[in-house]
Order: C-alpha cells, then structure tokens, then sequence
C-alpha cells in the first residue's frame, strides 16, 4: 500500500455550489480550512480530497473535466482517499489533515452530474479538517501518517489495582516515532475480550499495527498470545 501522493492542483473557489479553479498553492489554517476558499470555517468538511487518478479515468472516458471540476480542493496522485477510515491523517509540509467524512450526496443542480450524468465525487471524494497549517502547492509530496494501537491486558490494571505505565510509555515511544494513535486501552486477561477488541480494532479502525502489553507471560492468566493467534492469519 503507497503511502506516499503528489500534489496535483490546489484549487479553491469563493462562492459554493460552482466547481473550483486550480491556483497552484495556497494556505491550510488550521481549524478552518483552505484560505479564501467558500467551504472554509469551523466545521468537519474543511478541505475536499480527490484521486487524481479517478479525475484522470472519468476524463479518459470523455467527460469535459478538469482541475477543480467535481469540487476539490486538493487533486492529489498516488492515493485512493475512499479506501481510508474516517481519522486517517495526511501531511504535506508542515500541514496535517484529517479525514471526517468518506463521499457526499451531490447538491442539488450539480454542474458535472448535468453535464455528463454522472459525478464522480459522492463516491470517490474525502472530506478533511485541519489539524495543523501550513503552505500547500502543486508538486508538494503527501504522506500518510501510519497508525497504531495499543492494548494492554492487565486484570489489575484494567480495575484500577495497578497504575500501568507499559501504555503510556508504548504511545510516547510510537509518537515519537511518527506514528498516529487511533486507539490506547486497558482490558482484562480474558481471552474473548481479547479476541473482540483485536478483531474490532483491525476491521473497523484499520491500523496499520496493533501493540498488545501485558498478559504475554507464561502464568494461567496471560492468553495474549492465544487470543491473537487464534484471531490472525498469514
């Protein structure tokens, strides 16, 4: 899987409901969206991401499209947005997006949906907010953030018994390693817990790796290891 895009238009528009235009670069503010832009403000559609790809197929198959049509704001290459669970983050520079929301319905007397009978953002297209500004322009790399889980299994710990300082310690380690953290629990030695939250986790939230801690010794309690065996295949 790439985890690395390319830029391909950075377009924006100043009023809603027309397709966009394709500046070359602009300004993410963080919790606000793309600078001068209509969708801009404080809320979760703050920026627009297509595949440059899917753009490039729908053209290819002669519809008069172009940069900014569907209403993007970022055309990037090398990603297929649709395939990635809402939290997902991208950076490019020193900005850091945020998926909210996966498709949309076309408004209402969509241009490209009348033009061509069909409209390709409502299946294809992503909607992010800004977690953290920066400059953007055409030719800039996107990167996806990897992601991590942490569980630990502690019977102790997970009653509140036991301070458990193996979490804290795993997430410090994994951000500063660069790594986004979708989710850090405490759950009893109970194998179908375990199971459960492992399957729950990695069809749902989709990271890239899940850390286990704790209940991986040797003693009758610590099922870890069965729990994951029995859950994960090759």
């Amino acid at each position: 899987e790439r985890h690395m895009g390319i830029v391909k238009a950075v377009c924006i528009s100043e009023i809603r409901g027309v397709a966009k235009e394709n500046v070359g670069e602009g300004l993410l503010i963080e919790d606000h969206g793309l600078e001068k832009d209509a969708h801009a403000g404080t809320w979760h559609r703050q920026v627009s991401l297509l595949s440059y790809e899917a753009m490039e197929n729908f053209r290819a198959q002669g519809a008069p499209v172009r940069e900014g049509s569907f209403g993007e704001n970022l055309l990037v290459s090398g990603f297929d947005f649709k395939k990635y669970p809402i939290g997902t983050r991208f950076c490019c520079g020193e900005a850091v997006l945020e998926i909210t929301q996966v498709g949309k319905a076309c408004h209402q007397g969509c241009e490209i949906r009348r033009q061509t009978g069909d409209c390709i953002m409502p299946r294809e297209g992503v909607f992010a907010k800004v977690i953290k500004g920066g400059p953007v322009r055409v030719g800039d790399v996107m990167t996806r953030q990897l992601s991590a889980a942490v569980l630990v299994c502690s019977d102790k710990g997970s009653r509140g018994i036991r301070e458990d300082a193996s979490g804290p310690a795993a997430v410090s380690l994994l951000e500063h390693a660069g790594y986004q953290i979708f989710a850090n629990e405490i759950i009893p030695d109970e194998q179908d817990e375990i199971e459960k939250k492992l399957v729950e986790w990695t069809d749902e939230r989709k990271p890239d790796v899940v850390f286990t801690l704790g209940g991986t010794g040797l003693s009758g309690r610590d099922v870890t290891p069965e729990a994951t065996l029995h859950v994960a295949d090759r």
